[in-house]
């Protein structure tokens, strides 16, 4: 067998092995799911600013931020965020909980390595080169800000 024909072979196998998605029923349960992430997340801000009518705004979007954070890992901890992962792809990585997800999933993943190497070095397998990538593009962007203005 030659290599186109391996090679042909070779995407014929993964092509059978790929999951099949239907494109519109996956986009609408993306949307109407990171929707639903957003106005969960309003609703936390719009509750605590009731709550707390003194309450800076800014204090409130921290706070919000952190329950998202919170319900975002204790729902993976679960597993259950998994399963709207599943159910709604794209539309469960809205940036802040997302984010959350793909610290927690590896820390829950390799939790039986110990802390140092399960938890401490496994966390940021996924996350680690978006934090670096940010770090470093804030880096850039201030460099060129401040020989500009």
């Amino acid at each position: 067998m030659n290599e186109k024909d391996r090679n042909k072979a070779y995407n014929k196998y993964v092509e059978s092995k790929i999951a099949k998605t239907r494109p519109w029923p996956t986009l609408f349960n993306a949307f109407w799911v990171g929707g639903l992430i957003c106005l969960i997340g309003q609703g936390i801000n719009d509750a605590l600013l009731a709550i707390f009518p003194t309450m800076a705004e800014q204090s409130a979007w921290g706070w919000t931020l952190i329950a998202l954070i919170f319900l975002a890992s204790f729902l993976t901890g679960l597993g259950v965020y998994d399963r709207i992962g599943v159910f709604a792809g794209a539309g469960s990585i809205i940036p802040i909980t997302g984010f959350s997800n793909s610290i927690s999933s590896p820390a829950m993943e390799f939790k039986n390595e110990g802390i140092i190497f399960g938890l401490c070095v496994k966390m940021f397998t996924i996350a680690g080169p978006v934090i670096v990538t940010g770090v470093v593009a804030s880096v850039i962007t201030g460099i060129i800000y401040l020989f500009i203005v």
